[in-house]
């Protein structure tokens, strides 16, 4: 679980910002936060903190198999002023099977400037590896071939990275983490083309549709040892996309021949519409926007969930009804549906989920967060418990009269002819 995420230098995020999922200190003991939510005016940077949680991951997952040695680094400082030439800083703090880990690197256009790993088994803290340019510090905790993967690590890769593609044990875990995380970084409705999309899920879907014999025939077709009826997260999702009030009954995919000639097959999702008839099905490109995005999240929402991981999305409420999004944050906040511990940080404008509707709010204090630009263009991360808010406050209300701040400041208008 993510404990802490801090970054520095990463677009608007000129200054280091830090993102905390720890409770409250009176409920300490419940564990890393389940949720939390970014609001803030539109520009003022709170897509830009899961843009760098999006780098990190990339540079973790990838800069030791596709980054071109001697290549650049592919990051995004701030654009203007002497930070542009400066490092940029990442670092997470995790809780990954009651081990705590804090793992960060710095990095230019260039090289890996820095990168660490330390670990805290049995509450007590031990140096993994530390990195200084070329210069590797091992700490006698650390076992494994060190040395050899050292030699191999390129100035504009990461340590960690090359360890994972060498299996070293004691690091996996912490690679791990970060190969299981879903980030998008961008609106869910900017996402690639549905077939796309249906090419990676095609491993995990039925090719029958949601019931026993689907998932059979699936396991029947992969064999035992690639996959099995818990791989496929099919109640998750059966329970938010089926249970959405779509008119939506049932899903499948298959593999079609493109219309073009000479196409390559490839795969479709098909949902099946409440109807009499037995032929009731549609390819997903042809439902509506709102379908096509609840299809996509419902997806990586059960992904998450049965899987324990981590969840990052941006603008969670778009096209979304508003009850539908407060369903996705009550799966994670309740321990009954989330017993893996999976986590959902999200950006949205989405006031109601500060608690205008009867009964116990979507969010709770502790998993709001605030995104504000000053007159420099750099953005600041704030928690919402630094205003200390009544019990009883209704903050909906105190958000939208712009009483935390993180809201936009609108002039008046001026028509054409003025």
């Amino acid at each position: 679980m993510l404990i802490e995420f801090r970054v520095e230098n990463h677009r608007s995020l000129r200054d280091e910002q830090v993102l905390s999922l720890e409770p409250a200190a009176a409920d300490e003991d419940r564990g890393p936060l389940p949720v939390a939510a970014l609001y803030g005016a539109n520009g003022s940077g709170k897509s830009n903190v899961l843009a760098a949680l999006h780098f990190m991951r990339e540079a973790v997952v990838d800069s030791a198999r596709t980054w071109v040695p001697g290549g650049p680094i592919p990051r995004d400082p701030f654009a203007w002023g002497p930070r542009r030439a400066e490092p940029s800083f990442f670092e997470v703090a995790l809780l990954l099977e009651g081990v705590r880990y804090q793992y960060g690197f710095t990095a230019t256009d260039a090289i890996i400037a820095e990168e660490w790993l330390h670990a805290w088994p049995r509450g007590k803290k031990q140096i993994w590896f530390e990195r200084d340019g070329d210069a590797f510090k091992f700490g006698e905790h650390l076992k494994g071939r060190n040395a050899d993967i050292e030699g191999m690590t390129r100035p504009n890769a990461l340590f960690l990275s090359v360890a994972a593609q060498f299996r070293h044990e004691q690091i996996l875990p912490v690679f791990g983490w970060f190969a299981a995380q879903k980030v998008a970084s961008s609106p869910i409705w900017r996402r690639p083309p549905l077939y796309a999309f249906a090419e990676l899920f095609y491993p995990f879907m039925p090719k029958s549709g949601f019931g026993d014999e689907g998932v059979r025939q699936m396991v029947d077709e992969a064999g035992e040892t690639e996959i099995s009826a818990r791989d496929w997260p099919r109640e998750p999702f059966r329970s938010l996309f089926l249970g959405a009030d779509l008119g939506i009954v049932d899903a499948r995919v298959e593999k079609y021949a493109g219309l073009e000639p000479g196409a390559l097959r490839r795969s479709r999702i098909l949902l099946r519409h409440e109807s009499s008839e037995q032929d009731a099905w549609l390819p997903l490109e042809q439902e509506s926007g709102g379908t096509q995005v609840m299809f996509r999240l419902a997806s990586w929402v059960a992904w998450a969930i049965e899987r324990g991981t981590l969840l990052a999305v941006d603008e969670l409420e778009s096209g979304l009804h508003p009850a539908l999004a407060r369903r996705i944050v009550a799966l994670f906040r309740d321990p009954a549906t989330n017993p893996r511990n999976a986590q959902l940080i999200f950006t949205t404008h989405d006031a109601n989920l500060l608690g205008n509707v009867p009964g116990e709010p979507a969010l709770a204090r502790e998993h709001i967060w605030l995104t504000e630009k000053d007159g420099e263009g750099t953005t600041r991360l704030y928690p919402l418990t630094d205003f200390k808010p009544r019990k009883d406050e209704n903050l909906e209300r105190g958000y939208l009269l712009g009483r935390y701040g993180a809201v936009p400041f609108l002039g008046a208008y001026t028509s054409v002819e003025e």
